[in-house]
């Protein structure tokens, strides 16, 4: 069994014990920065094991029936008791006096049927008591009478038929009283009248069968801020009767949203002329008419909801009188539908110049029949202005569309979702100021020349995405430098030879995502050096990373030295090049899932020094190896690698399960997404699981195994340096041997030699020699070669007359043809002493000439010479051609008198 793969026996007592210590520790509290949730356990009773200094319990979604009071005494230090959702039906008094920092109570969802003067007689610190949704159904006498720092009360869903919470005056501090979905049919006077030092911000009496508003109702509380009436059915004339009785009050906040108002008329809000209203909600009521001059009563209004009505027509005095009003949202308010025209809803001309102060205006999910020329002139302070499916037929836009808002410094336009299919030129010419533009989810189907954006000079931000197609052009932003993001979602974007987006040099965002592109050049993206944020997900951009994809790999992303962020998720990548990422060095988030990869190039991620995030899910990835990934994973704080192949083998994930255990990188998912494919005993098996101890011992047999394949190279290395140069290695190994035992240059003597050379050649070619060296003798007297026919002495042995004329001569001249390979006494003598003697006086005093060509294995087989052994100027070769048998004889010369040392 291999080193890496876990035995069975210890796996399955792990997965034993992972599931023991899982299964225990699911029915105990999780305690965290002093706060203890209890929640969804079922418990019956307050846990007594908790650490003493929690100040948050959570004990909601249990099935407590009480709260014992002496259960708590260990937990004095709380400030935050949350047991909603039991089935409590009573508090005892003293639950308080053990909790005396208590601030926060929280008994929602209980059986709660009653609450008595003692109940929260000790909650003198209670900022917030929530007792929404009990049996709470009438409130005797002054139970909240002693809760002096009380800021919250809910008492909502209860079945509570009136407001009356007490009968003298108390919650002096109460800031929100919540009292929606009770059975309060009539607001008096008396039963409000315990809050009269109270300074509500918030009440909400939303979702009751209010009928009546008494005299001076309101009037009781000390100060009322804000009041909400949502999904009372009112309708107009109880409303007109509600603005009556709020006159000359505090209120600021009115919210009216699902109260049947049908209408609206000059009378409907004119008792909110005394007051200073600045919110006033009246969404969700189906009304269809606005009365000219019906919000004249409201000059200080800030806020006003229209949304979700069924207006018809909008007059030029519809909303006169609102010169404050900052926000106003009448989106799915002009919802009429039919095919004619003339029945649509209408829009006169300048029904917003009373709007002089507005700057936000949302008219989406609307049934316009189009824009008129004069349908925004006034909005004077406009800035942001949303029509997202707000028109029935919109399908161009032209020069004149947005003229009514050219006196209008708008920032933001939202057009998406308006079946537009086309722009033309100077379309948004009146709207200097305009940062964000947002044609998406539209139908736009066309060439971008540039001219459609003429006049956004300080354009920020154009979302293009889902739209028909988009062809562009190298002028297609020209005139828009200052974009900084560009969105262009699956347009079906094609794109022409040059790059469009060379003049947004100032881009920092661009999404080029879900646009099946499969071909784009290297300089696709040159100069974008502002660019953070890079979607590119969803395309075909496989091939441009092949390395055999003809030129090579595509480096598209070569200068993107600010990119933070790098989406290329699901383009099918099989193969990533080694230097796709360099330089890159800011990136933090790389995602490269959903492709095909497998086997990643070491250092491909060396440059990313920055790196936080990094999704390689659903790949083909079996090894995670350090030279790969150890660069990468040095920073990160997250990480997706689910869904892989992996191999278990020590090779393949040893030391990745290493820094699985030792790293505080988030990886979600990691016991269920992280599982061994192979081998095959181990398929479905936690990665985190894998048994990583007998893979250490596989570290002296690596160390083992480089060792001796070290030491084979090496012999082998030797062994062919041997048998290719050995000549070479024992020639110089000699004459450093003689070097160092001190034999002296002849050279470094004064010269006394007999001839200038000795002549070494065979009987055949005596003629030769003859015929070519006597001349030289006779042109130069000082030149004398001893030749052996001539100058060896008479009754001399040859051999003896041999060695002394070698001694006698500076230099020894080989005529080198096949004769002298064949001649015995040449090969086993004369050669011998010639090479012997410049050994011994370590000279360089060997000439060759070449009369034949003759191969250097023969040379060397013959008489144990080879070319390498002696300097270029030395060696010679006869000359075929006549004319050069000058520049022979000079050669010569320079030879035999060059000087006999090596160095």
């Amino acid at each position: 069994m291999s080193r890496g793969l876990l035995h069975p026996v210890p796996c399955f007592l792990g997965l034993l014990l992972f599931w023991i210590l899982s299964a225990s520790s699911a029915h105990r509290c999780t305690v965290r920065h002093q706060v203890a949730d209890c929640s969804h356990l079922k418990l019956t009773e307050i846990p007594d094991d908790l650490p003493a200094n929690i100040t948050v319990l959570n004990l909601t979604h249990n099935q407590l029936k009480k709260l014992p009071p002496a259960n708590f005494t260990r937990y004095s230090r709380l400030t935050v008791l949350d047991a909603g959702f039991n089935t409590i039906s009573k508090l005892e008094p003293d639950l308080c006096q053990k909790l005396p920092l208590l601030e926060i109570l929280n008994i929602q969802h209980n059986e709660l049927s009653q609450v008595s003067d003692k109940t929260f007689l000790f909650c003198l610190n209670l900022t917030e008591l929530l007792l929404r949704s009990n049996s709470i159904q009438k409130i005797q006498n002054n139970p909240f009478k002693n809760l002096k720092n009380l800021i919250k009360l809910d008492l909502s869903h209860n079945g509570m038929p009136s407001t009356k919470l007490g009968t003298e005056l108390q919650l002096q501090n109460l800031q929100e009283l919540l009292l929606s979905s009770n059975k309060i049919n009539v607001l008096t006077r008396e039963e409000l009248g315990f809050l009269g030092n109270s300074s509500l911000k918030k009440l909400d009496l939303s979702s009751n069968p209010i009928k009546e508003f008494s005299p001076g109702c309101f009037h009781a509380i000390g100060t009322l801020f804000g009041l909400s009436l949502n999904n009372v059915p009112l309708g107009p004339s109880v409303i007109e009767k509600l603005c009556l009785e709020l006159a000359s009050t505090s209120v600021r906040n009115l919210y009216l949203s699902d109260t049947q108002l049908f209408k609206t008329s000059n009378a409907t809000f004119a008792g909110l002329k005394q007051t200073n209203l600045t919110t006033l909600d009246l969404s969700h009521n189906g009304l269809s008419t606005i009365g000219n001059d019906s919000f004249a009563w409201l000059p200080r209004l800030g806020y006003l909801f229209l949304e979700y009505n069924n207006i018809g027509h909008l007059s030029s005095r519809s909303l006169y009188g609102l010169s404050s009003v900052r926000y106003l949202t009448l989106r799915h308010s002009f919802t009429k539908q039919s095919n004619s025209l003339a029945l649509l809803p209408k829009i006169d001309d300048f029904s917003f110049r009373w709007l002089t102060g507005l700057e936000y205006l949302n008219m989406d999910d609307n049934n316009f029949p189009g824009m008129k020329s004069n349908m925004f002139t006034g909005l004077i302070k406009l800035k942001y202005l949303s029509l997202s499916n707000s028109f029935t037929s919109f399908q161009t836009l032209a020069n004149e569309t947005f003229v009514s808002l050219a006196h209008s410094p708008l920032l933001m336009l939202n057009l998406s979702r308006n079946k537009i299919s086309k722009m033309e030129g100077g379309a948004f010419s009146w709207l200097g100021h305009l940062r964000v533009l947002d044609l998406g989810l539209n139908e736009i189907g066309q060439e971008l020349t540039g001219e459609e954006w003429r006049g956004l000079d300080s354009i920020v931000e154009i979302y293009l995405s889902y739209n028909k197609y988009l062809q562009l052009t190298s002028s297609s932003f020209a005139l828009v430098p200052s974009l900084q993001r560009l969105m262009l979602r699956r347009v079906a974007l094609r794109f022409a030879a040059t790059s469009p987006f060379r003049p947004l040099r100032n881009l920092t965002i661009l999404d080029l995502s879900n646009n099946n592109i499969a071909n784009i050049n290297d300089d696709l993206l040159e100069g974008l050096e502002k660019l953070e944020i890079l979607d590119l997900q969803h395309n075909n951009l496989a091939r441009l990373w092949k390395h055999a994809n003809p030129g090579g790999p595509v480096y598209f992303l070569k200068g993107l030295s600010h990119l933070h962020i790098l989406n290329l998720e699901s383009n099918g990548f099989d193969e990533i090049p080694v230097d796709v990422f360099k330089d890159l060095f800011q990136l933090k988030s790389i995602s490269l899932g959903l492709n095909n990869l497998n086997i990643l190039p070491p250092s491909v991620f060396d440059d990313q020094v920055s790196l936080r995030s990094l999704s390689l899910q659903k790949n083909l990835i079996t090894s995670i190896e350090k030279s790969v990934f150890g660069p990468a994973f040095k920073n990160l704080s997250s990480l997706d690698m689910s869904f892989n192949p992996f191999d278990c083998t020590c090779e393949s994930i040893a030391w990745f399960v290493t820094w699985i255990n030792s790293t505080h990188t988030n990886i979600s998912e990691l016991p269920s997404h992280y599982l061994c494919n192979t081998p095959p005993q181990y398929h479905g098996f936690p990665v985190m699981l894998f048994d990583v101890s007998p893979c250490k011992d596989s570290a002296p047999f690596e160390l083992f195994f480089m060792i001796s394949t070290s030491i084979l190279l090496i012999f082998i290395s030797a062994v062919l340096l041997i048998h290719l140069e050995g000549w070479r290695l024992s020639f110089y190994w000699n004459v450093l041997v003689h070097r160092a035992l001190g034999f002296k240059e002849v050279d470094r003597q004064p010269e006394q030699f007999d001839y200038a050379a000795y002549i070494i050649h065979a009987y055949e070619d005596r003629d030769w020699v003859w015929e070519h060296f006597s001349p030289m003798e006779e042109k130069d007297q000082t030149l004398r070669f001893c030749l052996e026919e001539r100058d060896f002495q008479a009754g001399v042995l040859e051999l003896e007359a041999i060695v002394n004329s070698i001694k006698r001569s500076r230099k020894t001249i080989f005529v080198i043809t096949q004769n002298l390979l064949k001649d015995p006494l040449c090969k086993r003598f004369k050669v011998h002493q010639a090479v012997q003697k410049a050994i011994e006086q370590n000279l360089d005093s060997i000439i060759l000439i070449f009369l034949e060509e003759i191969p250097d294995y023969k040379l060397n087989h013959a008489l144990c010479l080879r070319r390498g052994m002696f300097k270029s100027h030395c060696i010679l070769t006869w000359p075929v051609q006549v004319e050069r048998v000058n520049a022979f004889h000079h050669k010569l010369q320079v030879a035999l008198g060059s000087r006999n040392s090596v160095h």
